[in-house]
């Protein structure tokens, strides 16, 4: 059970940043779960879709779905959402991938940790759209790598002056995600706050790649191609990143396979 103790939640006013590469098929699907959110929390909510490089119908359908849309071409899914958190109004930043959703009572429960002055910022805990043995292990190893190191990630929350002290999103191709929490944790503890993590909600994760490849689709990855990270490791990252390009970059654009 959720146990802060706060004066009064403060209605802040919140902006969701949703990056967006050839989503037509998701994008409504998230925005309706932020607009549910939002009709739960009951203040303020703005919700920015950021199109990168899109072909399809994502912009026009975001549009019809109250969201407010940008651009950015960049081949680099931290600037995507960049682009969104500096351009936002609101009081507070939630960020979610497109093709992911989040639970009704996300925001409440955002504005609820913010309040009572503890928190910098947090993540929130993943839970697939559905599960196998296969997806099982990912949750687990998901989980022991989210408590052992305290860098949730999935949802990134915090209020806008903490994402612009530390720069926004950390602008890499793989494992942004880790380093901006990194950054937020640190921020957090020069300024004695904690960095932290929903309790009683938690991001709705898209299994639409082990649809198309399977539910072993990363633990494959990982073991054929051990040799393309242990070259990144040591500092030649050309295979990895064509990796990252398949797997991240161009799956939308013809949901092939990675070699």
């Amino acid at each position: 059970m959720l146990k802060v103790r706060c004066r009064a939640v403060r209605m802040y006013s919140m902006s969701v940043v949703i990056p967006a590469h050839n989503e037509e098929k998701y994008v409504a699907r998230c925005i309706c779960s932020v607009r549910t959110a939002a009709r739960h929390y009951g203040g303020e909510v703005e919700i920015i879709v950021v199109c990168n490089r899109c072909t399809d119908r994502t912009a026009d359908i975001a549009e019809s779905c109250g969201a407010r849309v940008l651009y950015n071409e960049e081949r680099c899914i931290a600037a995507v959402r960049n682009t969104g958190i500096f351009a936002a109004k609101g009081e507070v930043i939630v960020t979610i991938d497109c093709d992911n959703r989040m639970t009704r009572g996300t925001l409440k429960e955002i504005a609820l940790l913010l309040s009572t002055g503890k928190y910098i910022g947090g993540g929130a805990p993943v839970r697939f759209e559905r599960y196998s043995f296969p997806l099982r292990c990912n949750d687990a190893l998901c989980r022991i790598g989210f408590g052992m190191t305290g860098l949730y990630c999935g949802i990134f929350w915090a209020e806008k002056k903490t994402f612009l002290a530390v720069g926004g999103f950390t602008e890499k191709k793989a494992m942004e995600d880790a380093a901006t929490a990194g950054k937020l944790k640190r921020y957090g503890k020069r300024k004695g706050k904690e960095y932290t993590v929903l309790r009683r909600n938690f991001l709705i994760n898209s299994t639409r790649k082990y649809d198309d490849m399977g539910d072993w689709l990363y633990f494959r990855l990982m073991a054929q191609n051990t040799g393309a990270f242990i070259r990144a490791a040591l500092g030649d990252r050309t295979k990895l990143d064509a990796l990252l390009d398949r797997m991240f970059y161009d799956y939308n654009d013809n949901n092939k396979k990675p070699d």
